[in-house]
């Protein structure tokens, strides 16, 4: 495509424009500095405001900087210099947010490490980060984490460790018998020779009087090396700046306007902060000076359930994978909360069917569920739907402010796509990463000119909306057909005995190079595995899809596979 053609193609006049909503600009103003320096003029604004609650215990902003400049100090103290990394291996406890914040404020880096990861896993990124320092519930080095350092091959001088229970506002009595009867998990500390080895407590009580430290940081410097994927090889660190990251919680307050209500607002999410959604949004309550109520377990509906109707007058969003809404909507205590003050439900990270929203705004209200798309490479946001405007369900909305997208042809780079036809999703903005550690192959195939190259192919309808139709490994080529799993899925969601179901491509032996469609589902309670459901949900297939797309094989599971954030494991369907 020359040059002059993509002048006027319509993604280069940005078509989605006319859907923004009003207060929304084509392009904001984004004033760069670091996230250490965000964090300082939260704690400047709102000292008093509420930081976190974790299961009653809670912080100011003042008093978590005390913690979190403890924490810097220690790092510092015990040779770390800026730009070294420190991983955290911790679920959504306020551990993880003082580590993080402690680490900008050392002018480090910050690795989330997935507490479920295998020893050898967690030893391959220690090892290719370079990693200095973790920090790790003691439950997790029992487990895992002292196997992976037992190895010796990795960087690591200085190990963290810390329990649920250093945070936890109870007597000691209570706390004991908390652990004694395995409410609170607990690990041994066996040290290994050659490491340093502190407890959180301990960094809080020795550092406590100190200042912060005096660190220089360029916008331009690593804030994180997020880890991710991995199903086409390795996981790939890729490179996020304090530039990408501030650009894009500049941009989601734009988009949030009329609704941001600084120091006062209370958010909850699911997410587990080491996946990047999860981050974002901890990053993001923080930025607005916003309380965000940590939840360590996302499948423990009721304890969300409780912290909902205890703020059930100030929380103003929500942030989950569908899984978790749909859980919760499983849970009658959630349809007796009052919901009315809640203004949206956040939804990405994976597709929500479209039964299911309706299912779940029946309960929620109209209009509430916003779906949005992002990468971990995008910092991790690319589109939304409008905050107050319309919203196309089943799509994942519009671009961004200062967010450039374009649809390109699968097969050949070069040639963006119509409008209305299936296309990769490629994006550039201020958000957009550096690219993956230590990988200049991986970084040149998917970056180019600025470029990200995402891997996810969409459409892109007539007002600028995108839907999301695949990710280009989990096209289906069906006798040379393109066959789109999440079309199908979107398709067989609606049959009346499916609670959930997913469809994987599987090598036809008929015929070399072309695959079959099998669709693997879960049933709704009060339905039972048989001949009869196949059939019936066979005879849906046929009526609802074109006859490439249908299911050869359909395998009803006992449950869904889904992966550490809830979204369904498409992987280990096609190992099965």
């Amino acid at each position: 495509m020359t040059e002059k053609m993509m002048e006027n193609s319509p993604y280069s006049e940005k078509i989605w424009l006319k859907s923004f909503d009003k207060h929304v600009k084509p392009e904001i103003d984004i004033e760069v500095y670091s996230l250490a320096e965000m964090f300082r003029r939260i704690v400047n604004k709102f000292p008093d405001s509420l930081c976190y609650d974790f299961q009653g215990s809670r912080a100011t902003f003042q008093e978590t900087e005390k913690y979190v400049t403890s924490f810097a100090n220690c790092l510092i103290e015990n040779g770390l210099q800026k730009g070294d990394r420190v991983a955290i291996n911790l679920p959504n406890v306020p551990q993880f947010i003082v580590a993080m914040f402690g680490t900008f404020y050392a002018g480090c880096a910050v690795t989330g490490v997935n507490f479920l990861l295998q020893p050898n896993e967690i030893v391959y990124q220690l090892k290719d980060c370079g990693a200095k320092a973790i920090i790790t519930l003691d439950s997790f080095y029992e487990e895992k984490v002292r196997k992976a350092l037992q190895t010796g091959t990795t960087e690591v001088k200085i190990v963290i460790t810390t329990n649920v229970s250093d945070v936890l506002d109870l007597e000691p009595a209570m706390k004991e018998q908390l652990i004694k009867i395995g409410k609170v998990p607990v690990g041994k500390v066996d040290p290994l020779d050659g490491l340093k080895y502190y407890t959180y407590n301990e960094i809080l009580e020795k550092y406590s009087n100190e200042k912060p430290p005096d660190v220089v940081i360029d916008p331009d410097d690593v804030l994180l090396l997020q880890y991710t994927g991995g199903t086409t090889g390795p996981p790939k660190g890729a490179i996020l700046t304090h530039r990408n990251v501030i650009s894009l919680l500049q941009i989601i307050e734009h988009w949030f306007e009329p609704g941001v209500n600084p120091g006062n607002a209370v958010y909850i999410s699911g997410f587990p902060f080491f996946h990047l959604a999860g981050l974002q949004f901890c990053l993001q309550t923080t930025f607005l000076g916003a309380t965000q109520i940590l939840v360590p377990d996302p499948r423990d509906t009721n304890y969300m359930i409780s912290k909902i109707k205890e703020y059930e007058d100030k929380i103003s969003l929500f942030y989950n994978v569908p899984t978790l809404y749909l859980l919760l909507l499983k849970n009658r205590r959630f349809k007796k909360l009052n919901l009315s003050d809640v203004q949206g439900y956040i939804s990405g990270a994976a597709p929500f069917p479209t039964e299911n929203i309706k299912e779940f705004e029946e309960v929620v209200g109209k209009g509430k569920v916003i779906e949005a798309y992002g990468m971990t490479e995008n910092s991790p946001g690319v589109t939304m739907n409008p905050f107050l405007g319309p919203k196309k369900i089943g799509t994942v909305g519009v671009p961004f402010p200062n967010t450039e997208v374009k649809l390109v042809d699968v097969s050949d780079r070069t040639r963006e796509v119509p409008i209305g036809e299936p296309g990769e999703i490629v994006i550039r903005g201020p958000q957009t990463f550096k690219g993956y550690w230590n990988k200049p192959k991986e970084t040149e195939n998917a970056l180019q000119d600025g470029w990200f190259y995402s891997g996810d192919v969409g459409i892109m309808d007539e007002d600028g909306y995108i839907t999301i139709v695949d990710r280009t490994k989990d096209m289906i080529i069906v006798s040379g057909y393109k066959v789109f799993s999440v079309e199908v899925d979107d398709k067989m969601n609606k049959h009346p005995a499916i609670e959930l179901c997913s469809s994987v491509g599987i090598p036809d032996p008929d015929r070399p190079g072309s695959e079959m469609v099998k669709l693997y589902v879960l049933l709704k309670e009060g339905y039972k595995p048989s001949e009869e459901i196949k059939a019936d949900i066979l005879k849906f297939a046929q009526e609802n899809l074109a006859k490439y797309k249908i299911p050869k094989f359909i395998e009803i599971l006992k449950e869904m596979p889904l992966t550490s954030i809830g979204k369904v494991d498409k992987k280990l369907l096609r190992n099965k």
